[in-house]
């Protein structure tokens, strides 16, 4: 089978269920800022200090491709079983925070990204995060989409912002404090 079907050349792009849309419809806009941020998950479990949360890393890429999936299917003409999307990994990541945010020092001001390089990457995968968010609740006002998909970019979010830190914190990278006079 070729990868190229030459198909997408005038540039339109089939959904799941075989509805042609432009590649700039906000649907594909959605699953392609998902398939973005999952590649950063990639990026992020390669990092040699995340060995303690590959597994987890490893279900989050799942979910997204999960809900990549949800949202690549055209509602109208789909008759595909789509993956189920798991709420229970919302509740996952919350206690990652929770047990994470017990050793690190209270936050009292915001901070800049960086410290050291996996949590400058944990950083891109937040603000891609919340720019997937940010599609797909405009997805939402104009399409069904699954109930999760949105908590799930909501709480990723924090679990990554929180993630960061607790990097910093296991590598001695330092928080920079934002100063916003200088």
């Amino acid at each position: 089978m070729k990868i190229y079907t030459k198909k997408g050349d005038t540039g339109t792009t089939s959904l799941i269920g075989g509805t042609r849309v432009p590649k700039n419809h906000l649907r594909v806009e959605c699953y392609g800022t998902i398939d973005e941020l999952n590649s950063w998950f990639g990026v992020l479990r390669d990092q040699n200090t995340i060995l303690k949360e590959s597994e987890l890393i490893q279900k989050i890429q799942n979910q997204l491709f999960n809900i990549g999936s949800c949202l690549a299917a055209g509602p109208e003409k789909n008759k595909m079983h789509l993956p189920d999307l798991d709420s229970f990994l919302i509740e996952e990541l919350e206690n990652s925070i929770d047990t994470w945010e017990e050793s690190l020092p209270a936050l009292k001001n915001f901070i800049l990204p960086g410290g050291c390089l996996a949590a400058s990457y944990a950083h891109i995968a937040r603000c891609v995060c919340r720019r997937a968010e940010r599609l797909c609740v405009s997805l939402a006002e104009i399409a069904e989409i699954s109930p999760i998909i949105l908590p799930f970019l909501n709480r990723l979010s924090d679990w990554l912002f929180v993630y960061s830190r607790i990097l910093n914190h296991r590598s001695g990278g330092q928080e920079i404090l934002w100063q916003p006079n200088k």
